[in-house]
């Protein structure tokens, strides 16, 4: 007897009858479907905003977002529109100091000179008696003009704990830079001075000027102009 016979039908033959048969392929998964759908929906989805990116760079708005974004790091300005001449004649403008009759302040000269067109005021905020001279000296060697030369103001006289503090208004600050690059760690501030001229107090930890070639590469260390950004970066 066969292993395959049903109990019962011990030696009898038998047979199957109709026209129907089990399916014996792999069952449709739902699953597989809804992955389907979704991978579709996701590449739709990536081809939009591929095409709004494109967009956006052929019409150059990305390119005005980034100067924007740029503009908000720095906290410097956009350059001004092109009706800037119309907002000139605004009430706003008519309310300057110039159309007030107000005194104009200095203009700011940031152009490094030549030490020839340097007026050089010398001060001793220390108690080292001679220093003023002897650096006023110096600077006259250096071809400076060298106006002033004596003990600091009250203001400053011991409270200059580095080497030296240069003093400028508007109209000095190239000159400053200039005198700035003579002095090692030296530093600067600005006042409201009218005209050109730039004081050199000279502080607690003052030996000496810098030697002329390292003044040099501080002055061109100094005036080196700030790298470019690429496009889209700050």
């Amino acid at each position: 007897m066969s292993m395959l016979t049903p109990r019962g039908l011990k030696g009898k033959q038998y047979r199957v009858t109709g026209n129907a048969y089990p399916r014996l392929g792999r069952p449709t998964r739902r699953g597989r479907r809804v992955a389907l759908a979704l991978g579709g929906v996701l590449i739709l989805g990536l081809v939009s905003v591929g095409g709004v990116q494109l967009y956006d760079v052929f019409t150059g708005k990305t390119k005005h977002a980034g100067a924007q974004a740029c503009a908000g790091v720095s906290g410097k300005p956009l350059a001004a529109p092109e009706n800037s001449a119309a907002a000139s004649t605004s009430p706003s403008a008519a309310g300057s100091p110039a159309a007030s009759g107000a005194p104009a302040p200095a203009p700011s000269n940031t152009a490094v000179p030549q030490p020839a067109a340097v007026t050089v005021n010398v001060y001793n905020a220390t108690d080292k008696a001679g220093l003023a001279a002897r650096t006023a000296d110096e600077l006259r060697k250096r071809g400076f003009v060298v106006g002033k030369v004596g003990n600091a103001p009250a203001a400053l006289d011991k409270k200059v704990p580095g080497a030296a503090q240069v003093v400028s208004g508007p109209g000095g600050l190239g000159a400053a830079t200039l005198l700035v690059s003579q002095v090692a760690t030296a530093t600067s501030t600005e006042d409201t001075r009218a005209d050109a001229t730039v004081d050199l107090v000279i502080g607690d930890t003052f030996t000496a000027l810098a030697d002329p070639t390292q003044a040099a590469a501080a002055l061109a260390e100094l005036t080196k102009p700030s790298p470019t950004p690429e496009p889209g970066h700050c």
